[in-house]
């Protein structure tokens, strides 16, 4: 998979692939508009959003109702250093939700492929390269 990393104008930097755009921006007290969530904040998206595609995924195949049910997602930072030192993903389930399915929820979310490339981080390789400019 590629992404083209692009600057629009102002602190917005988006990244492009496939048919997709995904739009970051700093707040104002960062130089930016706030037109869009910062890169960091997006980051951290990702992972309760891949726990919802997983959790998303358990209800449908059990033909159980995602109406009521959420993730609701919290942070903890290191208060020294900023660092995120623990993710806490909380599944709320409505009243009436089979207590059996509880610790399978927990399991499925578990299996998120973000939460995984945690768990095994890729290396970086950053370079820079000069290229020629288009002019259009």
């Amino acid at each position: 998979m590629e992404m083209e990393i692009t600057f629009p104008g102002g602190a917005r930097v988006d990244a492009r692939f496939g048919p997709y755009t995904v739009r970051t921006d700093q707040p104002p007290q960062g130089g930016g508009e706030g037109s869009a969530p910062t890169p960091f904040a997006t980051f951290l998206a990702a992972i309760g959003t891949c726990a919802g595609i997983y959790v998303l995924g358990f209800l449908k195949q059990r033909g159980l109702p995602a109406e009521g049910v959420r993730i609701v997602q919290r942070m903890h930072a290191n208060p020294l250093t900023g660092m995120v030192e623990q993710i806490d993903l909380e599944i709320q389930v409505p009243e009436g939700f089979p207590v059996k399915y509880r610790q399978a929820l927990i399991r499925t979310a578990e299996l998120c492929a973000v939460k995984k490339h945690f768990e095994q981080p890729p290396r970086f390789h950053i370079t820079a390269e000069a290229v020629p400019v288009s002019i259009a």
